[in-house]
């Protein structure tokens, strides 16, 4: 089926291609490349395009679109506290690449565990205020081996309806019935609550990462728990970021005992790789024998583990990394909206500068790009049509001179574009 013959290029996208006409399975496969050739060329090369440097607040970046390398300043990397690049953590790795080798070489079960897992199991659960750890391969990984390995058919899960694909994923492979809520509406939640008997789990997110804003944590857990709901917090970008020692949204609100399950990365703010769910033992004893997703998945390397043991024990010694993070995000919002630049209803390290123009959204983030900021647009099906936006993350790294630059040129863009 040829799509793009009668219907314009750019009023397709991702979701057209989910479902297709035919008895092969190519045939939604060719469909997909034929419109997949001449978007690629209007916009899409924009993503996934090449970094031949550190994760740092400049970085060099080889254009899909032409070959070309240009140095740009970073906004799209989620190292928000320059853990992935900070001397002492690379110092720590490259020691242990030595010792240990380049990977695990087999999963936990059967190949068994290092010394540094363990180390890091111990060190996060204290650090999270929680009796015991488990550690996965990704973030997304975490949320998918524990909601499929907790919940089961005739159970019942309740999402925020902007949830992680990781979250929607796990929600669906556990086959429990999943319902969703108005985002952060504790009382649509409690509507849906209401009458639901058996098994129940609400599952929300610390900060959501398209929107920059936070979770109203203890009306959830208040709502939770008057209809007798669990409570699985994902804190991917908040952990280590929020509350007074970083320990994350539930700290922000002083509610770390009041919620069952915690789940947070470590490819964000300490610049690693892989997920982690904190909880009582007897939670993490048999997680680590139904979440699958962990069960037959190689263990994380044991020098990628050392660089985050060396990350959290820095965040802890030297609370003036987050302090500098926050001063960079509150100087940024304060010009954004000096510019009259929307942010939505960010309050953190995220700030979606708000185009609301699928239309021109490319062709934006491609005039930002050829000043010199590397950013991305993100549009349907990654957030709601009609809600296209610039997703913005700021660093610690950044400097005032960087922020400020950046600034500019997306007032300026959009001036041009007639967004403002």
């Amino acid at each position: 089926m040829t799509y793009h013959n009668t219907i314009q290029i750019s009023k397709l996208n991702l979701s057209n291609f989910f479902y297709g006409e035919g008895d092969d399975v190519l045939d939604t496969v060719n469909s997909f490349n034929e419109w997949w050739e001449k978007a690629y060329r209007e916009g899409y090369y924009l993503f996934q395009e090449t970094l031949t440097t550190a994760p740092e607040s400049v970085v060099q970046v080889r254009s899909n679109k032409n070959g070309d390398t240009h140095e740009l300043i970073n906004f799209s990397s989620y190292n928000y506290l320059g853990m992935s690049t900070l001397q002492e953590v690379k110092d720590a790795v490259a020691n242990a690449i030595y010792k240990y080798g380049l990977g695990s070489c087999g999963g936990p079960i059967l190949s068994g565990i290092f010394d540094v897992h363990k180390e890091l199991t111990d060190s996060l659960a204290r650090f999270k205020k929680q009796e015991a750890c488990t550690l996965f391969p990704s973030g997304y990984a975490a949320n998918v081996g524990f909601i499929s390995g907790i919940m089961r058919p005739g159970d019942h899960i309740f999402l925020d309806q902007y949830s992680h694909a990781s979250i929607v994923d796990g929600a669906s492979l556990s086959k429990a019935e999943i319902k969703y809520f108005r985002h952060n509406n504790p009382q649509d939640l409690a509507k849906k609550l209401k009458d639901v008997k058996g098994k129940k789990l609400v599952i929300v997110e610390g900060l959501y990462s398209m929107d920059g804003d936070i979770c109203p944590l203890p009306e959830i857990i208040e709502v939770s728990k008057r209809y007798g709901a669990r409570i699985l917090i994902d804190e991917a970008h908040s952990s280590f970021i929020f509350g007074d020692n970083g320990g994350g949204i539930v700290e922000h609100f002083g509610v770390v005992e009041e919620v069952d399950f915690h789940m947070g990365t470590f490819s964000k703010a300490l610049g690693g790789i892989g997920g982690y769910i904190c909880g009582s033992h007897a939670l993490i004893h048999y997680l680590d024998a139904y979440s699958r997703s962990r069960f037959f998945s190689c263990t994380l390397p044991p020098a990628v583990i050392v660089g985050i043991l060396t990350s959290l024990k820095l965040i802890q010694e030297k609370p003036e990394i987050r302090k500098k993070l926050w001063s960079n995000v509150n100087y940024m919002h304060h010009l954004f909206k000096e510019q009259g630049i929307n942010i939505g209803n960010s309050v953190s390290q995220i700030l979606p500068v708000m185009l609301n123009d699928d239309v021109k959204a490319f062709a934006i983030a491609e005039k930002i790009r050829e000043a010199g900021v590397f950013l991305q647009p993100a549009t349907y099906p990654g957030v709601p049509k009609g809600k296209s936006r610039l997703r913005v993350s700021v660093s610690a790294n950044h400097s005032k001179q960087e922020i400020e630059k950046s600034v500019q040129v997306i007032h300026q863009t959009l001036d041009q574009y007639g967004i403002l």
